[in-house]
Order: C-alpha cells, then sequence, then structure tokens
C-alpha cells in the first residue's frame, strides 16, 4: 500500500560504478550486488533520475554559471568541464541518454528489476523544455510567446529562438527564470496533447513518474502566472492525462512533485502520491515543530495515505547535515508515519553533501555504518502491515508542551505501534496510557530504539499504562 522508493542520481551512481569496477558500467551492465543491495533494503521502487537526453544549451550555461560554479567548489575542491552537465531537468527530448546505455539497456535494467520484484520510476518535466528541445523551431506555438516590446522591458525573461522572435524561460512565480528552459504553453490544447504524447512514450518504458513541479501547471497557477501572455488556460492537464496513460497501463503511479498545499487539489486530479513538504518543514526545523507536525500528521487519512514523506532528495540538503543531531529519530517517525517513504541515494550512509544536479562528479564521504544498520530495521519495519495499513491517532503523553516529544499510534485490529520521539538536547521520562497496554506483560513488548543500545530496560509497565525513558534525540517504536 505504502511504497518504499530509492532515488538514485544515475549519472553519478554509473560513473561511481565505474570507477569502482574498473569498466565502463552503463544501465544495461550494473553488476547484481546493486540490485541484491535494492532487495535487502527492500525498496518496492528506483527511480532513475536524469535520464533522458541531456541539452548542450544547459550544459554551456551550467560551466559558465558563476553562481553553479561557486556551488560546484563547496562540493569539489577543483571542478573540470567533464564534472559539469545539463541539468537533468533540462529536457532536450524524452529520448534515453545514449551514453547511460540508451533505451535498449534502460529496457534490460527494468527487466532485472522487475525479477527482484522491483518497479521502475522515471522523471516527467511538464512545465518545460531545454532551449535546444526537438520541437523548436518548427513548433514555437508549444511555448509562451514574447514580444519584442516585453523582451525589451526585461531582457532576462526570455529567449530569441530565431531572428527577432522570443519565447518565455520556464519559471516558477516566487524565483528567478530558468535560463536553461523554455515554458511550455498549457493555454495551447495542442501542448496538452503532445505533452500527453510525451507521456505515452515515458509510460511505456516503465511504471512510475515523478512529476516535476507538478502544481505549476494546475490551471489556477498557470493562468495566475503567463495569461497576459498566453491567453487562459481553459482546461486542466493533469486529469486527463492521467486518465489516458492509466487506460493504456492499469496500474502506473503518478507521484506529483508539490508545493504551497497543492497536495489535496493534485490528488484529486488523479495523482497517486504527492510530496509531503509540510511534514518535511516541520520535521527539519531547529526546534523541531512538534505542535504543527502532530496537526499535520492527524489530518484526514484519505489525504494522509497519499502522501509522499521524505527527510532528503535531490532538492534539499542532506538530512544528517539539515537535521543533525535528530536525524535518527526523524528518520524512525518517517518510516513509521503513513504514505510513500522517498530514501534519496547516500541518505542510509548518513552523507553530509548536497550535490548540485549539475555535477556529474561526487566528493568522498565517510559512512555511517550505524545509520545503514537502522534504516535497514526501519526498513523491516515499514513491510509489516501495522504500518502498510494501520490507521493512526494521537498518543497523549504526559511531557510538557514544551518538551519537543511527539507521539503517535498506528493501529490494526491485530496490532499496535506505539511510536515516540525525544527531539531536545535532555533526556525525558514519557508516561501515557492506552486501552491496548492493559495489564499487558512487558515479555510482549518489542522494541525499537533509534540509538544504538537496548531500550527494553528503560520501559516499565504499571497500573497507569506505559513508562518509556526517552535519551536526548531519541526515538522508539513499540509494538505489542
Amino acid at each position: 500500500m505504502f511504497p518504499l522508493v530509492y532515488e538514485i542520481n544515475t549519472r553519478i551512481w554509473l560513473k561511481k560504478l565505474s570507477r569502482l569496477h574498473n569498466r565502463p558500467i552503463t544501465l544495461g551492465n550494473i553488476p547484481d550486488e546493486e540490485f541484491a543491495f535494492f532487495s535487502s533494503c527492500g525498496f518496492d521502487m528506483v527511480w532513475l533520475m536524469g535520464v533522458w537526453q541531456p541539452s548542450k544549451h544547459s550544459k554551456a550555461i551550467a560551466t559558465s554559471h558563476a553562481g553553479l560554479r561557486t556551488s560546484f567548489l563547496e562540493h569539489l575542491d577543483t571542478v573540470r568541464p567533464d564534472d559539469i552537465a545539463s541539468s537533468p531537468y533540462s529536457i532536450a527530448s524524452y529520448t534515453v541518454n545514449e551514453s547511460l546505455g540508451g533505451e535498449k539497456e534502460l529496457g534490460l535494467f527494468r527487466k532485472r528489476l522487475r525479477e527482484c520484484g522491483i518497479k521502475l520510476m522515471l522523471d516527467f518535466v511538464p512545465n518545460h523544455l531545454a532551449l535546444d528541445n526537438e520541437w523548436l523551431p518548427e513548433n514555437a506555438e508549444y511555448f509562451i510567446p514574447v514580444s519584442s516590446a516585453e523582451h525589451s522591458n526585461d531582457p532576462e525573461s526570455a529567449f530569441e529562438y530565431a531572428r527577432g522572435k522570443y519565447l518565455a524561460y520556464g519559471k516558477d512565480p516566487y524565483f528567478a527564470p530558468w535560463t536553461d528552459t523554455l515554458q511550455l504553453d498549457y493555454a495551447n490544447p495542442a501542448t496538452h496533447r503532445m505533452m500527453t504524447e510525451n507521456l505515452f512514450k515515458i509510460s511505456d518504458q516503465c511504471d512510475a513518474v515523478r512529476c516535476d513541479v507538478a502544481m505549476l501547471i494546475l490551471k489556477s497557477v498557470f493562468n495566475t502566472t503567463w495569461s497576459n501572455l498566453s491567453g487562459h488556460m481553459k482546461d486542466e492537464f493533469w486529469g486527463g492525462a492521467i486518465a489516458a496513460v492509466k487506460k493504456r497501463h492499469p496500474g502506473f503511479l503518478f507521484l506529483a512533485e508539490s508545493y504551497w498545499n497543492k497536495e489535496w487539489e493534485l490528488q484529486q486530479q488523479g495523482f497517486d502520491f504527492t510530496y509531503d513538504k509540510p511534514f518535511y518543514d516541520y520535521i527539519v526545523s531547529a526546534p523541531v515543530n512538534t505542535e504543527k507536525l502532530t496537526g499535520h500528521i492527524l489530518a484526514q487519512w484519505d489525504y494522509q495515505k497519499k502522501l509522499c514523506r521524505f527527510l532528503e532528495n535531490h532538492d534539499e540538503p542532506r538530512a544528517a547535515d539539515k537535521v543533525g543531531l535528530n536525524n535518527r529519530a526523524a528518520a524512525l517517525v518517517l518510516l513509521t508515519a503513513p504514505g510513500m517513504h522517498l530514501i534519496h541515494q547516500d541518505q542510509m550512509d548518513g552523507f553530509h553533501w548536497k550535490i548540485p544536479v549539475q555535477l556529474v562528479k561526487q566528493a568522498p564521504e565517510p559512512c555511517d555504518k550505524e545509520l545503514a544498520v537502522l534504516y535497514k530495521k526501519l526498513f523491516a519495519l515499514q513491510k509489516q502491515p501495522l504500518f502498510q495499513s494501520g490507521h493512526i491517532e494521537w498518543l497523549n503523553l504526559n511531557a510538557a508542551n514544551n518538551s519537543h516529544c511527539f507521539g503517535f499510534h498506528r493501529f490494526t485490529h491485530e496490532q499496535h505501534g506505539f511510536i515516540l520521539a525525544n527531539f531536545s538536547a535532555t533526556g525525558i521520562g514519557i508516561e501515557f496510557r492506552h486501552p491496548a497496554l492493559e495489564g499487558i506483560a512487558i515479555e510482549r513488548i518489542s522494541v525499537l530504539s533509534s540509538s544504538t543500545e537496548s531500550k527494553i530496560g528503560d520501559i516499565r509497565t504499571s497500573e497507569k499504562g506505559l513508562q518509556v525513558l526517552l535519551a536526548p534525540h531519541e526515538g522508539v517504536v513499540i509494538t505489542c
């Protein structure tokens, strides 16, 4: 019910494997131990991020961009031209990058995943395409036109694709334009048809898509941002496109990258799962916003069960760096909460350095082996029926409101799980009651802690319920 998804930066992964094995590794000759790793973790889906044909314009921009170079040098001491590539979200064509193995090798990779019972997820970028995309210059009507007068007024807003002819750069209304992309025009029904055809092409090659900045092409957002230049978008894109793909491929899964509290609206359009940015924001804040986290995690079940929860991805800082001392407890809360769970490459190993998406070389980092062991235990826990289908309720703890403690109860008819987390710098004793604990013997309780030490000695049963002593920055799962 709740998939466990592993995101891989494909270009970096293949280069790393090639160095490790001292031979060229592409999608068609991935070593067996990588598939053994996927299976041992229990991943339901592997998301290969960045497999599509790269943009030459995007690479040139990334190589010469002063701000990007600063971010590259924050990750690597020296950066060579071959270390830089195009943004994986500036797509020239939905054709598999030949340097990664091309379409045939992607098919082989998918086949090997299927043999392990694992599905394949790929990217779909609905908002924009690369400057050198395959539809230009013949089909400029798919993009937002910008007049010479508008371009003169704002020269940084558009690309001169032909002499005296301008198209708008792709854009999120809250940020500067992405100058290696062109904004697609969803006021034009032909653009809907063209992008639906791209979805058909992608869906023939995988089992799921992660849809980049999916909320940007909701009709309300698009019209607010672009209608002055494009005219009004009359029909929503997502509902029809998702239904058309699922008619061809029943069971195909759609994941939306979603912000601005647009999760419910996108779910109503047909998305199976949507990013849960509120969960991320509350749990990575310092101090952890336990009050808002509590309210959010107790939202309506039909909404919650379609959320994709994460502590990091390629857009966010590394959890080990951002969450810091609370990283282990946050991982425990993440994987015991309902919803899809997204794990980013190297997250299990506690890597600290975020990699700019235009880099194809990764700086070496030490592995946190204890964190990796904890993640493996949590992955096994996540597979239990209790955490796959169990409902959720809040636990009334005796901790003070400002103690930064947090707790909830997952339950089915047969099993109960009590999740507790202490996000503070001091140890704290917690006591709570629940009917499922009445008269229970300590021997019938199982405990998983985010710490490396056994916690069974810090738990007591009493007439009042259960007493638990939590160490600083510790989370526990108590099942019975």
